[in-house]
């Protein structure tokens, strides 16, 4: 009979990891929208969730509007998004943390709530392999939905568990890998999250400040498959 290894048992009991979903902006990119300037000029700077500070989902909150002022907001939106594209840059560790995956040939995917223009100004700008599936805002239900993930899990013909989402956002990114069975992990680059101020859905798995740490994360804890 074969003998197992200590090796060979460390190698055994870790969880396989056969793809990587990325969040963009905050994540792949450097956050560069004024997201509170834009919810004011979307919202109005009246309106009582902007008053009273609370949290805004500026995509479900416009969903419910009449077509024509909801027309109206993503134009404000998409206006604030392409001024953004002037100052797009990558975020640090990102080219090497994809060419790390790329030499492993784990799947890479992306998740955003931006625009395909977005996506496509980042794989043209940057000249990194593209990401596929690479989902914007035109995939409905948006995050933190689950749908998404698990439309790129199907595309891979692989189990939720066996993907790790990657993201900044913790309503978003997190919880919506949570919600979907997957690994997560949040960027936390300026250490802004409470754990204790954080739902079930955006607990992650794992907590990094720079994506450099997360290629540390994968050879030590997973089992990486292509």
């Amino acid at each position: 009979m074969a003998r197992l290894t200590t090796a060979s048992i460390m190698t055994t009991s870790l969880r396989t990891l056969r793809g990587v979903i990325f969040d963009m902006d905050g994540t792949l990119t450097v956050p560069v929208i004024d997201f509170a300037q834009m919810y004011r000029d979307v919202l109005g700077p009246n309106h009582p969730r902007i008053v009273a500070g609370s949290p805004i989902d500026i995509l479900h909150e416009i969903q419910e509007w009449p077509p024509e002022k909801q027309q109206t907001a993503y134009h404000v939106i998409t206006r604030h998004e392409q001024e953004a594209h002037e100052r797009l840059q990558i975020m640090p560790g990102a080219v090497g943390l994809c060419s790390f995956l790329d030499s492993r040939k784990l799947r890479r995917g992306l998740i955003t709530r931006n625009v395909k223009a977005s996506v496509d100004l980042f794989h043209q700008r940057f000249g990194m392999k593209e990401f596929f599936p690479a989902l914007s805002r035109e995939f409905t239900p948006y995050k933190p939905h689950p749908a998404p993930f698990l439309h790129i899990c199907k595309v891979w013909d692989m189990r939720p568990a066996e993907v790790m989402m990657i993201g900044d956002s913790a309503k978003d990114d997190i919880a919506c890998g949570n919600r979907a069975g997957a690994v997560t992990c949040l960027l936390d680059l300026t250490g802004r999250y409470d754990d204790r101020q954080l739902s079930p859905d955006e607990q992650p798995n794992y907590r990094v400040k720079t994506l450099e740490e997360v290629q540390d994360i994968l050879e030590s804890s997973f089992e990486l498959r292509s």
